[in-house]
């Protein structure tokens, strides 16, 4: 089985080379670059199979950079590393093109868990059955098999389909959904009216979700969803 090509992208030294020589003994084959100002003539001759890209680079900002990749690729996985997770700056680096972000400090586990994420989901691999129990959302418990979502002071009764749209978006939570692999995995098509039905959905977990706002979830035109959890 070929490795899986990580462009790693970060001016920190001590963190980059701890973050290259851990991937590497797990069997990625890692390209670090400290500098940004090299990125695009590298993806111009290379093509990676994921980039992790540090958002404060000296001379560029990550963000301006991810939406010169995204001429390039426009497929391609680019998960965030960043200090900050305030909602606005989320929703800056997802609407310039990023699929996922990491926040700083993180563990070497989590990020090779969201790069295998992303490898899934870029290769047509959807996470739909991810909780068969229950998990814990923000102040909420999602029971998916009960058909339960419960908050402090109430338990919502959810329709097969609410559960299903839950689900998914809970297995890819804090990073983007796409508005067609919702589609494709619960309806089996993305026809006119089957978005319209998605839109129903969506606004009604918005609802269910009201009572905590550390949880949203944000639409990113032409591209789909972020579930937001703390």
């Amino acid at each position: 089985m070929p490795q899986s090509k990580v462009y790693y992208v970060e001016d920190e030294q001590s963190l980059g080379k701890i973050v290259h020589d851990t991937l590497e003994k797990q069997g990625y084959d890692v390209q670090w670059e400290t500098d940004g100002a090299r990125v695009i003539s590298y993806l111009e001759k290379n093509k990676p199979d994921i980039c992790v890209l540090d958002v404060m680079l000296p001379g560029i900002d990550g963000f301006s950079l991810c939406r010169t990749i995204r001429g390039i690729y426009p497929r391609l996985p680019v998960i965030f590393l960043t200090a900050k997770t305030d909602t606005s700056h989320l929703v800056t680096g997802f609407e310039s093109g990023g699929t996922d972000y990491i926040k700083k400090p993180f563990s070497i586990e989590e990020l090779i868990a969201r790069i295998e994420n992303q490898m899934n989901l870029a290769n047509g691999r959807v996470p739909v059955g991810e909780i068969s129990e229950r998990a814990c959302i923000g102040t909420y418990v999602f029971e998916p098999g009960r058909y339960e979502l419960h908050s402090p002071g109430r338990t919502i009764r959810l329709s097969n389909r609410d559960m299903q749209v839950l689900r998914m978006l809970h297995a890819n939570r804090n990073s983007v959904t796409s508005r067609k692999d919702l589609l494709m995995a619960i309806w089996g098509d993305d026809s006119y009216f089957n978005s319209r039905n998605l839109d129903v959905y969506i606004k009604k977990l918005r609802v269910y979700f009201s009572e905590d706002p550390s949880i949203q979830i944000i639409t990113l035109k032409g591209n789909g969803y972020v579930f937001l959890i703390p």
